[in-house]
């Protein structure tokens, strides 16, 4: 997501970070490419125009701070005006109430309501440690009610079943008693999607919301749409008190105009976007860091947040403890980093959260999904190997190398490339075990990233480094959280 507009924005803010001094004149042509960028987002116009203005009125006024030059002011005002664009700060759903708590799921047809059901199921049970019912009101599509029962079962949420025959009221207000029942947390009650000019429909579901006083109804839409997402989510919510939206299909829009756009035309908090298929696909929306990531900062606060989740710590733990003791890295523990970064998210997650990355060159490297073959291959190859070859390399000679070789269907020359992988991945581990090791080789990352343009301007951190920005956050440091390689967080 962004992608497009993480570019543009990261060669329009180029040309003015290395300013002495910020003018009308100096800063006019940036402007009117910052303008373009949010207008081939499909962010809508309104929106973009208060934004600019914004923008050109603090960059005139602004006294500098000494710790910035005026071209990295500038930059911080952009991503501070994104930030209040989008919403300041994540709006957590509002469950404090007596249980169960009822969320009612609004939406378009085809906007992915039911699988969003699932997802945010799966999100409460998991992280909010919440016992979760949920139920289908969709009595007009016929597989509807069948679709959230399988889904509901694979998250290993409670299912109220339902019939295409019920009233909707009568279903959610079943759910409802069902839950008190069962003492679950948390009812989550799926509708029919709907046009907000079918005005039977929107009749229907306004009866629904007067009859079970829902805490939290969520107004669920298509990314992909654009402004059109956040129009959308203007028409229901002039019919129901929406108290927030989740944006789907996040993970195939390049643009990112409903994100923009949302906040400023409705009114009302994103609170999730829905990032993929798989159930877990689903992450509170920080507006914060998503205006990090739209200008080439990363979003290392996210991906320090998923790797506490994702990790297997254990093996982590062990990791850590085989390095410090001096004993080598060998191939296994190779094989297990690339199941732990497949796990992640694969190259593509970890890339697009990492700071100072250029938008363009990681489209330009991700093409084709060439990273993750390459993983694959180098995973097939260590598979070939016998366990005594894994632990100890060295015994690899060329008839072993031509076994391999025919075992995982590669060459040799393939072979002599993991084997050149893993020798370069045991430098790194031996200097990340070292005292200080992970800030030595975060610094030199840092200093190779930003050779390639798109990344912060000097003297300015990462998410939540930035003077006056957001909450504390930056680079992974000593102390806390064991990461891949024994490396931890604060």
């Amino acid at each position: 997501m962004f992608d497009n507009l993480s570019d543009r924005l990261s060669h329009s803010l180029r040309s003015v970070t290395g300013t002495g001094r910020l003018t009308e004149d100096n800063i006019k042509d940036t402007l009117r490419e910052v303008r373009m960028a949010l207008l081939e987002a499909d962010v809508a116009l309104p929106v973009v125009k208060d934004f600019i203005e914004r923008i050109r009125e603090q960059a005139l006024g602004q006294e500098v701070m000494k710790a910035l030059s005026p071209g990295q002011a500038f930059v911080k005002i952009v991503h501070d005006e994104l930030v209040r664009t989008m919403g300041e700060a994540n709006e957590s759903l509002n469950l404090h109430a007596a249980p169960p708590a009822v969320i009612l799921m609004a939406g378009l047809q085809g906007a992915g309501k039911t699988t969003t059901v699932g997802k945010l199921a799966r999100f409460l049970k998991e992280r909010e440690k919440k016992k979760v019912l949920v139920a289908s009101a969709d009595v007009y599509r016929p597989a509807a009610i069948k679709q959230l029962e399988t889904v509901a079962r694979d998250v290993g949420a409670l299912f109220f079943p339902s019939t295409p025959d019920q009233n909707p009221v009568d279903i959610a207000r079943g759910a409802i008693a069902d839950a008190k029942l069962k003492f679950a947390d948390v009812v989550i009650i799926d509708t029919a999607g709907r046009l907000a000019i079918d005005e039977d429909m929107m009749a229907e579901i306004k009866r629904l919301h007067a009859a079970i006083n829902p805490v939290e109804t969520l107004f669920v839409v298509d990314a992909m749409i654009g402004q059109d997402a956040a129009n959308t989510a203007r028409a229901f919510n002039e019919a129901l008190p929406l108290t927030g939206v989740i944006l789907t299909k996040a993970d195939g829009d390049s643009r990112g105009g409903a994100a923009l756009s949302v906040r400023a035309i409705t009114g009302k908090p994103i609170k999730f976007l829905g990032i993929g298929e798989k159930s877990e696909a689903l992450e509170p929306f920080h507006p914060e860091r998503i205006a990090s990531r739209i200008l080439g900062m990363g979003d290392v606060l996210s991906l320090v947040e998923e790797v506490e989740r994702k990790l297997d710590k254990e093996k982590a733990e062990k990791l850590a403890k085989k390095l410090k003791k001096g004993k080598g890295f060998d191939l296994q523990d190779m094989l297990d980093q690339f199941q732990q970064m497949r796990n992640l998210g694969g190259m593509g997650g970890l890339i697009d959260k990492l700071p100072g990355m250029n938008a363009a060159a990681v489209q330009q490297a991700m093409a084709g999904g060439a990273p993750e073959k390459m993983m694959k291959q180098m995973e097939a190859v260590i598979l070939s190997m016998t366990p005594a070859e894994r632990r100890k390399p060295d015994l690899i000679n060329g008839s072993r190398k031509r076994r391999i070789a025919a075992g995982s269907g590669t060459q040799i020359q393939d072979v002599n490339r993991v084997l050149k992988q893993h020798g370069q991945m045991e430098k790194m581990m031996k200097k990340l075990a070292s005292p200080g090791g992970m800030m030595k080789m975060m610094r030199g990352m840092q200093g190779l990233m930003g050779d390639g343009g798109g990344g912060l301007p000097p003297g300015m951190g990462g998410p939540g480094g930035m003077p006056g920005g957001g909450p504390a956050g930056g680079l992974p440091g000593p102390g806390g959280l064991k990461l891949p390689g024994g490396f931890k967080k604060k």
